[in-house]
């Protein structure tokens, strides 16, 4: 006679309880710090950080020990409540982030946009493997691999973060400029290589970093790719089209939030950083009709109103800012900080001026995909949670993507004032439709 298991029992109420707590909290102090910051000029990514820094060990876990145990007890149940509300945010926000991609613009500056993003790639990356590769050990977790954690340094050093230069750029009222266009196409075409190699070192982070871990990533990577563009773009393009008549917004946010983190579990599936599969489900969904792309703002508005401030709060928790009083840890951090603005502006300087960009233009372009923002806080809690990264590390790359953000604007208004405006450019001022361009459903202080 065959038994039926018994039901599994619900959450503990004061696990439930708790956890409600934590979220709620969380979220409206996230919100308040992210709109002091942007008050204060500063990214709002930055004061949602702090709730995470000031509810976290630094400050609220020496000052009241006992009160930051019973809010955030270290219990790995209940704090993983909080990570997979966190994961879901983080994916759906990369998710949103492809669904901003204009694959038209980087084809209409394709050679220029090439040399200029390959030139930010590459020797930020070199630049960051080597001091990866020479980084003291107290950097890298207990049986790290030494390879994977200066390719991991590498990749998040190279990348650059859209979201941050479209905000900055549209603030400045940029946008409609030679630069702002460039600057625009190169960092999708850096966004698109960055997850393709985060995909590839989060892989052989788990599998090895011999020759089998490096060539099955390559070779998922290459079918995920495959499948993409040869299977599912025309497939997507046809239910996007199917479903630009209906009226139900409902239905078009529910099936692209589901796209999105089933494309996600694909990749994971393969050994593959589940990001790179919402990154290319939103570039996607990015290809459909605009009218209907439109209807994805209540995601996009709650994506970035709770979801994300959830995560970069969440994120703040594993921040231990007292790390840095080891002088080491300190110098690390410095080094860091400085191989990645020497690395990016210089890479992108000498990338532009390859493709006979002028000389300020250049520099503008290197200034602005300096900002890393929310791209490389990403990809510092993949690296957290898939053992590349030590809380320590994890500390000094946080602040290197908020660093680097928060210095894009003043290099942007120095170089700019050297370059001249265009005919060309005058007449795209008056084209409202490229005067308007920026991420669909970002308020003025969206996340940067």
């Amino acid at each position: 006679m065959h038994l039926s298991a018994p039901p599994i029992p619900p959450l503990p109420a004061h696990q439930l309880f708790v956890f409600l707590l934590q979220a709620g909290l969380l979220v409206l102090l996230a919100v308040v710090c992210g709109r002091l910051a942007v008050r204060l000029r500063m990214p709002a990514v930055a004061g949602e950080l702090c709730v995470g820094i000031l509810l976290g060990p630094t400050v609220l876990g020496s000052a009241l020990p006992a009160a930051s145990e019973w809010l955030l007890p270290r219990d790995a149940g209940q704090f993983h409540l909080l990570d997979a509300v966190g994961q879901i945010g983080v994916l759906l926000l990369v998710g949103i982030t492809g669904m901003e991609m204009d694959m038209a613009l980087v084809r209409r500056r394709g050679t220029t946009a090439l040399g200029v993003g390959i030139g930010g790639l590459v020797l930020p990356f070199g630049l960051g493997f080597a001091v990866g590769w020479a980084a003291p050990e107290s950097l890298r977790p207990d049986g790290a691999d030494p390879l994977v954690f200066a390719l991991f340094v590498g990749v998040a050093l190279s990348v650059s973060a859209l979201p941050v230069i479209a905000k900055i750029l549209t603030d400045m009222q940029l946008v409609h400029r030679d630069v702002g266009q460039l600057t625009l196409a190169a960092g999708m075409l850096d966004d698109v290589v960055g997850w393709i190699l985060l995909s590839v070192v989060s892989a052989m982070a788990v599998g090895g970093a011999g020759g089998a871990g490096l060539v099955l990533p390559l070779l998922a990577t290459a079918l995920v790719l495959a499948v993409t563009f040869g299977v599912l773009r025309p497939l997507v393009n046809r239910v996007m089209k199917a479903a630009e008549h209906t009226t139900d917004t409902a239905s078009v946010v529910g099936a692209a939030t589901a796209f999105v983190l089933l494309s996600a579990a694909a990749t994971h599936a393969l050994g593959l950083e589940a990001m790179f599969g919402a990154f290319l489900a939103g570039m996607l969904i990015s290809s459909g009709p605009r009218a209907l792309r439109a209807r994805l703002a209540p995601l996009r508005t709650v994506v970035l109103a709770v979801f994300a401030p959830l995560f970069f709060a969440t994120a703040g928790l594993r921040l231990e800012l007292d790390a840095l009083a080891d002088p080491t840890t300190l110098a690390a951090g410095v080094v860091l900080l400085l191989v990645a603005v020497v690395g990016k502006v210089a890479g992108v300087f000498a990338g532009a001026r390859a493709v006979g960009v002028g000389t300020w233009e250049s520099v503008a372009l290197g200034g602005a995909l300096n900002a890393r923002g929310v791209i490389q806080l990403v990809i510092a809690a993949a690296g957290l949670r898939i053992g590349v990264l030590n809380a320590t590390s994890y500390t000094i790359v946080v602040l290197v993507a908020i660093v680097t953000s928060l210095m894009a604007p003043p290099v942007l208004r120095w170089s700019m004032r050297r370059v001249e405006h265009t005919a060309e450019e005058e007449l795209r001022l008056r084209d409202r439709s490229v005067l308007d361009w920026k991420p669909a459903g970002q308020s003025p202080d969206a996340h940067v």
